[in-house]
Formats: C-alpha cells, sequence, structure tokens
C-alpha cells in the first residue's frame, strides 16, 4: 500500500471506493507533513501509539482529532514508533491543498 493508504480511490486498495479513504501510518520521531487542508473531506487522526504534534496541540496514544473542511493542519511525530489511523470521508481525488486555508468562515 502507498503512505499506508488501503482504503480509497487508488491503486493499490484492498478496498477501492470514493466513499472513504482510510490509513495505518507509521512514523518515526520528527517525520512531519506540511500544513496543509481539504475543502471537501474531514480528516480524522486516531493516534494508537506513540505521540503527535498537530497546530501546536501535543497528542498521544488514544487521542482522536478530526480536522473539518477549510481546517489547515501540520503533524509531526514526537516519539519514534508513532502508529496513526486516518480516515478521510468522503474519499476525495486531489482535495489536498498544501498551506493554510484562506477561508474565514
Amino acid at each position: 500500500m502507498t503512505k499506508g493508504w488501503f482504503v480509497g480511490d487508488f491503486i493499490p486498495s484492498l478496498l477501492q471506493t470514493r466513499d472513504v479513504e482510510v490509513a495505518i501510518k507509521h512514523y518515526q520521531k520528527g517525520e512531519a507533513e506540511e500544513v496543509h487542508y481539504h475543502k471537501i473531506a474531514t480528516e480524522i487522526t486516531a493516534v494508537v501509539s506513540g505521540m503527535v504534534k498537530m497546530n501546536d496541540i501535543e497528542y498521544e496514544a488514544g487521542d482522536i482529532i478530526t480536522i473539518e473542511p477549510y481546517e489547515s493542519t501540520d503533524f509531526m511525530a514526537l516519539k519514534d514508533n508513532t502508529i496513526t489511523v486516518v480516515v478521510k470521508h468522503p474519499g476525495a481525488v486531489c482535495d489536498k491543498y498544501m498551506g493554510k486555508s484562506t477561508r474565514n468562515d
């Protein structure tokens, strides 16, 4: 699977669908993703193990973070062997925009 994504409208995929995207992601301390946002999808991140920082807030195992459309976020793993499960609903191809959202509502 590509970057842990195993459900969604991409190849390879265990379930090819446009309804949802699901990934299990593994990180080492210091791995990060640039600030971005989605215009269509809501993104839910569950921290399975380790610790992460998103939008200057630290989260640990058991925490679940919901990022709504047009809400910008970044990501950094704060511990080795950090694992997250990420769900995007709906599965929206080409719905990742780099940088901060300029929408104010």
